[in-house]
């Protein structure tokens, strides 16, 4: 897979999610190349948060476009004000028990606030790509073993998984209605389970099990034998950087991909655990049998074949790796280094992966 840092380079790039785990990533990595990033966000969720860290690292506090999703005047005002060529729509409810606690605020931000950001780019005049970033859960999920294509049907049992198929319906009808005749292209982005350093959000592994072994805690874990796509967060952002890459210059050619891991990949729950407790030095676990909270999927597996076939998109961090560099993250974060370096260098050894040397100033 390439990517052509010198395309980024003062390209206008508008953020959503620019404040979130994901996000925070995906902007430094674009600075770096050299883009123009602008954030459309809630303010950061979480204290201690990577968005925070990084403003810290940087003796700056970029604080534009902190608004409301379900705000359709203030989107449009953070649009119109961002002008962008490039958009990358992250933001979201992005957890599966919050939407069983709120579903109404979960179909309003992740559908409603899908339609609120795409009315204000139909009339943009510069954009001319855009990723919309829904999840792996879109899927109408049987439980079969099979990893899910692009082609399969769209579906959702729990109120965030039924959103986020419903925003790629949205994201559909606005490419058909409004995008394609202006030759603009429009794609969704399916990814799995992403971790890494930075991440503190509530009902995640890896922060949850940071969280507790660090305080000499046991963690309560209620589907061991779950089994997901787990990889770095890097790999589906560098997917998302070449999918908008491709859609500037061929704006028809994608409709929607899986960015996923190899399928030898695919572990448990408790096996993710258990590599991240071995980094750790120990970490006590408290196994549930399954039954515990609403209904969540047991298996579920992307196949990133199209990916691999359109953008040469293949992962480059085995599970191990990947468990390996996140817990040292958090490890030599406590020991006092800089969130920001700790980010730019994990970005270095990923793009020298991608075959080229990034040259980042930490």
């Amino acid at each position: 897979m390439m990517i052509d840092r010198q395309f980024w380079a003062g390209k206008r790039v508008l953020l959503t999610g620019h404040t979130g785990f994901k996000g925070s990533w995906l902007g430094l990595w674009l600075r770096e190349m050299g883009a123009e990033v602008s954030g459309l966000s809630l303010a950061p969720q979480t204290d201690p948060n990577l968005h925070d860290l990084l403003a810290e690292d940087r003796d700056d506090q970029p604080g534009q476009g902190i608004c409301d999703l379900r705000d359709p005047i203030a989107v449009a005002a953070v649009v119109a004000r961002a002008k962008p060529q490039i958009v990358f729509h992250l933001a979201a409810q992005p957890l599966v028990r919050q939407g069983y606690r709120d579903p109404a605020l979960t179909f309003e931000t992740n559908v409603q606030g899908t339609v609120h950001l795409l009315d204000a780019l139909r009339i943009c005049p510069d954009v001319k790509s855009i990723v919309v970033v829904t999840t792996d859960k879109v899927y109408e999920n049987a439980e079969t073993g099979k990893a899910f294509i692009e082609s399969d049907p769209l579906g959702g049992h729990d109120p965030y998984s039924a959103s986020k198929a419903a925003a790629e319906i949205v994201v559909a009808s606005y490419r058909s209605s409004f995008f394609a005749a202006r030759r603009i292209g429009l794609a969704t982005a399916r990814a799995g389970n992403v971790i890494g350093g930075g991440d503190w959000a509530d009902d995640r592994l890896i922060p949850d099990a940071v969280r507790a072994w660090s305080q000499g805690e046991t963690l309560d874990v209620r589907r061991p034998q779950a089994v997901r796509p787990w990889q770095h967060v890097l790999e589906p952002l560098a997917g998302y950087i070449a999918l908008a890459e491709r859609l500037w210059h061929e704006p028809a050619g994608v409709q929607a991909l899986n960015f996923g891991p190899d399928h030898a990949s695919a572990a448990t729950v408790a096996d993710v655990l258990a590599l991240a407790a071995g980094r750790l030095g120990g970490g006590d676990l408290r196994l549930g049998d399954g039954s515990d909270g609403p209904h969540e999927a047991g298996y579920l597996m992307l196949d990133s074949s199209l990916a691999s076939d359109m953008l040469g998109y293949r992962p480059l961090w085995s599970l191990e790796e990947t468990v390996a560099r996140t817990m040292n993250w958090y490890r030599q974060l406590s020991a006092g280094a800089s969130a920001r370096a700790l980010c730019l260098a994990d970005i270095a050894d990923y793009s020298a992966g991608l075959g080229y040397e990034q040259r980042l100033a930490v």
